[in-house]
């Protein structure tokens, strides 16, 4: 008999127990999938839409990155609240400085004039004239 048919599965430490390891080629594909769909949504050319698909597909790629990539669903308790508590403190500085971030103008401060010059036009086509 082998020595796994002897030790009982409480003697087993807790990392060598975890044996299912994720299809890392699959998750891959997954995120490069995800990768040119977010890449070509600004091509569509509707914003709003735009915007909720990249913020939609950044989550769920993050989420798939900590869940099979650093492996956070077999850490410690601890870990994954510090986790969500530097997420809810990345949101909370986010919404802070956003509001005057996104402003032209503010008390004693001006955005700098290349932040805020239209963008160059393309050169007009001359077509048949020479």
């Amino acid at each position: 008999m082998s020595h796994a048919e002897h030790t009982p599965h409480a003697e087993i430490p807790a990392y060598e127990a975890h044996t299912h390891h994720p299809n890392y080629v699959k998750i891959w594909a997954i995120l490069s999938a995800l990768l040119v769909v977010s890449v070509a949504g600004p091509f569509i050319g509707i914003r709003a839409v735009t915007l909720i698909t990249a913020f939609g597909i950044a989550i769920i790629k993050a989420y798939m990155v900590v869940k099979n990539f650093m492996h956070l669903n077999v850490a410690p308790r601890y870990v994954a609240y510090l986790v969500g508590t530097m997420v809810v403190f990345m949101l909370l500085f986010f919404s802070a400085v956003s509001p005057d971030v996104m402003k032209a103008r503010g008390t004693d401060w001006e955005k700098p004039s290349w932040l805020h010059q239209a963008p160059v036009a393309a050169p007009a086509e001359h077509g048949g004239e020479h």
